[in-house]
């Protein structure tokens, strides 16, 4: 018999994955471009010319022991790179022991939750928050405090986080551009939310997860959450800047500034380990190496992100347009955002409920879908702006 855990988490289920599954039922019956499956961040373009080249020529080498173990860590000269990139954009420092590439950044995530956790330690998070992050806080004993951001602009509340805090207050973690408001946190925010921790009657680590830091539009970017934040820990991956989602390679990266810094830096190989991850994938650490600075086309995406805006516009949609991320989260039309969404399947079109992310009232669509999908998808949305008096 399975953990009783297991079960209730099981139960409670993720939206993102059922939405994307009905989309799969649909598309069976209906055929794929009948179904407008905005559900999941799955890119659709392919990686940089850089990262192709990469592969084609790490594959046609000869290099013996490129299949083989390494460092938990990585491999030295892969987290020199990330280090050396990452002091460039932060004006800090960063030594290379304190990266330790990871599956992805839900592996960081894992790995760090794992190295600082005791049970019954809390981790703020601020919603709208990714789901999983409560299943990740949850692996390891830890208990998480939801702290829902500002409604109207989706950044920081910094007196109700600091009144979330309690002696048992271990972490927060920030997600920047949000998934899945796209709401950039601005330098002046970051310093904001160091300064509330610093009233703290203990360390509180700050877990950046930074995915979509490179997913910026409008001119915009990302402060570098190191220079702005003392007890910064970064968990990111290259699976929306290189298109690589499938192959699971990201790091972590722990501040030099931190408290603990050095014991930090050898649990997080450690637990890269112990967790079974072991190390993350060789080949594909050497393909991050050489095409490190590469990027997808950001402009495609900037051009979907306001095709599909424009659309939810003129079927009445109120939004407000993200800086950053996939993502697009309007305000569902009625309360019930549940029963919006399953509304909106009826009709081919596959979105997220915002009570998936802690944030209900809203739904989120992801804009990394065909231009042929978003522009097939605007009859369908005037239907549902039609049925719910939006037109």
């Amino acid at each position: 018999m399975i953990s009783q855990q297991i079960v209730t988490r099981m139960s409670q289920g993720s939206f993102i994955r059922k939405m994307f599954e009905e989309g799969n039922r649909l598309k069976a019956i209906h055929g794929a471009d009948k179904v407008y499956d905005f559900s999941i961040g799955n890119p659709d373009l392919e990686p940089p010319a850089a990262v192709l080249h990469a592969i084609r020529s790490l594959a046609q080498s000869d290099l013996p022991g490129r299949h083989g173990y390494m460092s938990n860590a990585g491999y030295a000269s892969t987290c020199a790179a990330v280090a050396r990139q990452l002091s460039g954009k932060s004006g800090i420092e960063v030594p290379s022991r304190s990266i330790c590439m990871t599956v992805g950044a839900a592996g960081a995530m894992n790995v760090i939750l794992k190295a600082i956790l005791d049970p019954g330690d809390e981790v703020l998070v601020l919603a709208p928050f990714f789901v999983e992050y409560l299943s990740y806080i949850g692996n390891h004993g830890g208990v998480p405090v939801i702290v829902r951001n500002d409604p109207e602009t989706f950044l920081p509340d910094p007196a109700a986080i600091r009144k979330a805090i309690t002696a048992k207050t271990k972490a927060l973690i920030i997600n920047s551009p949000n998934n899945p408001s796209g709401a950039i946190y601005s330098a002046d925010v970051l310093r904001g939310l160091d300064a509330v921790l610093h009233e703290a009657p203990r360390t509180i680590y700050v877990i950046s997860d930074e995915p979509y830091a490179e997913l910026v539009y409008d001119g915009q970017t990302v402060p570098p959450t190191l220079a702005c934040i003392e007890q910064a820990i970064l968990c990111t991956s290259w699976s929306k800047s290189l298109s690589l989602p499938g192959e699971r390679i990201g790091y972590l990266a722990i501040s030099p500034r931190c408290e603990d810094y050095d014991n930090l830096v050898s649990a997080a190989g450690y637990c890269n380990r112990t967790l079974g991850f072991v190390n993350a994938p060789a080949f594909f650490q050497r393909v991050i190496e050489q095409a490190i600075d590469a990027r997808v086309d950001i402009s495609r995406y900037e051009e979907r992100r306001n095709l599909l805006a424009g659309i939810l516009r003129s079927a009445g949609f109120k939004l407000k347009i993200p800086a950053g991320g996939m993502y697009l989260f309007p305000q569902s039309p009625i309360p019930d955002d549940a029963a919006f969404a399953d509304a909106c399947a009826r009709h081919h079109i596959l979105l997220v409920p915002g009570s998936g992310f802690g944030f209900p009232g809203y739904v989120r669509l992801c804009f990394a879908a065909s231009e042929k999908s978003i522009l097939g998808s605007a009859e369908a949305f005037q239907a549902v702006g039609r049925e719910f008096g939006l037109i």
